[in-house]
């Protein structure tokens, strides 16, 4: 028999507040395969995914309009669309790794209070609604692979119950009042997705309800989720939408330290081979995905240092100095007028049920998201009253950003979380 404090033990722990309680839940056991396909034939709803940032493919085409910095770089001027960043190979083997810095940049536009291409440079995402996303060679179990095949294991199949939907990793979504072209278009194909695949469903049911959709986001896609459902129209939130689940979720309104650590020395996490971080840092401090997600002083405060030099100490209010002072005083502008109304806290909650999965227990969270952007989140999510009803929080101790949906216990404990949404 159980010691006898043991058996009282979920009591206890209800007792405690919930962002510490969470820390305490086990995993469910997972000692046994989810249900079978057959057991959720009946309620399963369409997925659309939303992946990290490196997983999205980004084609170019150069205009007339294109000035190259050297000639060399003109070299695909009128020869219609290429895998910008998609053939990572031939970008190294064909010496290529400067013009693909130079057409990856973004130029900030002040007149419209917006960051853009390159003049002459066209972009675009391709084969939107594919779950067919970037592979990394290193790492072929990224870009939600692994979460993919579980999912078919269960029934889902590509363009039919399960779709994806990337997007430009180099821009944010923009906060309420801002203004995005990038994101108006993606917004409206994303609406347009989720509409078809909820009708889908219900032409396959002959005629019976159709069914709402489960918004799945990862990382960056995490956010990108979050935002396009604040976005939308409450009515069509409650038509469309069944469930928010958001696994590592880059916290858009507090931000996390290690973006900044991206734009003063650079980032390896877009796979080019023969480049090293330094090489690709001018591309990343033009991106409005980093700066997007710089600390907010009003979570990480104006007392304790982020960034520590032999000169100075640097605070999350400090961030323009510090744009300023490792060279890159052009990011100042855009910095103030995109970045800093994030310091005001602003925050509408969704509206709609949402499962939050971080990982927790190493180091200062899990490895790139920051505890403290993680429990703001929560805070966050349970502030309005109609929101908090709605919202669950799980905290596995021991996973990494990296691993959350590769490693098979924490990846069951996602797909139960998926289950659950199909059937509640």
């Amino acid at each position: 028999m159980a010691p006898f404090f043991m058996r009282f033990m979920p009591l206890l722990l209800l007792l405690l507040p919930t962002a510490i309680r969470e820390y305490y839940y086990p995993p469910v056991a997972t000692n046994r395969r989810p249900n079978d396909a057959t057991a959720i034939d009946e309620v399963r709803h369409p997925i659309v995914l939303v992946p990290g940032a490196s997983c999205s493919v980004l084609e170019a085409r150069l205009t007339d309009t294109y000035r190259p910095s050297t000639p060399r770089c003109g070299a695909m001027k009128g020869k219609g669309w290429f895998g910008l960043w998609q053939n990572r190979s031939e970008v190294a083997e064909h010496d290529y790794v400067p013009c693909f810095v130079e057409q990856m940049s973004l130029v900030y536009d002040p007149d419209a209070n917006e960051c853009r291409n390159l003049p002459g440079v066209e972009t675009r995402v391709p084969n939107f609604g594919s779950t067919v996303f970037q592979r990394n060679p290193e790492h072929t179990d990224w870009c939600l692979a692994v979460l993919k095949k579980e999912l078919e294991r269960l029934g889902y199949h590509d363009g039919d119950t399960l779709f994806g939907a990337a997007y430009d990793l180099r821009h944010a979504p923009p906060i309420p009042g801002q203004s995005s072209r990038v994101y108006d278009r993606y917004f409206w194909q994303l609406m347009t997705l989720v509409e078809d695949a909820s009708r889908r469903q219900q032409q396959q049911q002959q005629g019976r309800r159709k069914k709402k959709v489960i918004l799945f986001g990862h990382s960056m896609g995490g956010m990108v989720a979050l935002e396009f459902v604040r976005a939308t129209p409450p009515a069509w939130r409650e038509e469309y939408i069944k469930h928010l689940v958001l696994v590592a979720p880059l916290p858009a309104s507090s931000g996390f330290t290690e973006s900044v650590k991206y734009f003063v020395s650079g980032s390896e996490m877009l796979h080019v081979p023969a480049t090293t971080a330094m090489s690709l840092r001018p591309m990343w401090r033009t991106f409005e995905s980093v700066i997007a997600a710089f600390p907010s002083p009003a979570v990480f405060g104006d007392d304790k240092p982020l960034v520590v030099t032999g000169r100075r100490n640097y605070t999350a209010r400090d961030m323009a100095d510090l744009l300023a002072d490792v060279g890159a005083a052009g990011a100042v502008e855009p910095f103030r007028r995109l970045e800093l109304p994030k310091a005001r806290r602003y925050f509408e909650p969704p509206m709609v049920p949402v499962t939050c999965v971080n990982g927790v227990g190493n180091g200062d969270g899990e490895g790139t998201i920051n505890l403290i952007s993680m429990l703001a989140f929560d805070e966050d999510m349970r502030r309005e009253p109609g929101q908090r009803k709605q919202y669950k929080s799980i905290k596995l101790h021991g996973a990494q950003h990296s691993n959350i949906l590769t490693q098979e216990r924490w990846l069951k404990r996602v797909i139960q979380e998926i289950l659950e949404a199909n059937r509640i």
